[in-house]
């Protein structure tokens, strides 16, 4: 009998069972770049969060921080990571989409590289908006397909990667909403690693 291919969630299982963090302890550089837009306090929501990086500096930052991932590899990391740096984090295994999203909960919310399929992209991208509370800060990076051409993270296919178009589709009805584009180094961990092709979102519900 062949085979049965590995599923998309147990390939991330497997690489987040390395001992090592694959992306790094270090936040994300537009997340941390973000820091001045940030409440004194709060509740934030950290997607797909893998080994904790973003949520655990959202919680350095004084926020009172959920993480999700479908990883509990990943999110044992996450904790252990947290401990470490001496700040609480809820962690929740859950896949994103098909998570019970609470309506106006968090002041922040960061989806930080997870890539929708174009099937998923419309209720994802709701119950973002949704789950804000009205005010609410939105952080969203995630590559262009023009990443294809570095390959240096992210997935093989352009169809699951951002559009300004598909952002401002997306998201055109919040009260604020910037995108910008650009090509810049990044290093992640071992698994981002060099010139990217990003596109970064910040809005307010």
């Amino acid at each position: 009998m062949p085979e049965q291919p590995m599923s998309e969630k147990e390939r991330w299982e497997t690489r987040f069972r390395a001992p090592d963090f694959i992306f790094g302890k270090e936040p994300n550089a537009f997340l941390k770049a973000q820091a001045a837009r940030l409440p004194a306090r709060g509740s934030a929501l950290s997607e797909a969060d893998g080994e904790g990086r973003n949520g655990v500096w959202l919680a350095e930052q004084g926020l009172d921080v959920l993480t999700i991932d479908y990883s509990p590899a990943a999110l044992a990391k996450a904790q252990a990571l947290a401990a470490e740096r001496g700040v609480k984090l809820r962690t929740e295994v859950t896949d994103v989409f098909a998570w019970h999203w609470p309506a106006n909960t968090f002041d922040v919310i960061a989806a930080i590289f997870i890539f929708a399929s174009p099937a998923e992209r419309p209720a994802f991208f709701a119950n973002l908006k949704g789950a804000l509370k009205p005010g609410g800060l939105l952080l969203v990076q995630g590559y262009r397909p023009e990443q294809l051409k570095y390959r240096t993270g992210g997935p093989p296919n352009a169809e699951r990667m951002y559009t300004r178009a598909i952002l401002q589709e997306g998201f055109g009805d919040m009260a604020e909403l910037d995108i910008r584009e650009h090509d810049s180094t990044i290093s992640e961990g071992t698994a981002h690693v060099g010139m990217s092709a990003l596109i970064d979102l910040v809005a307010r519900k």
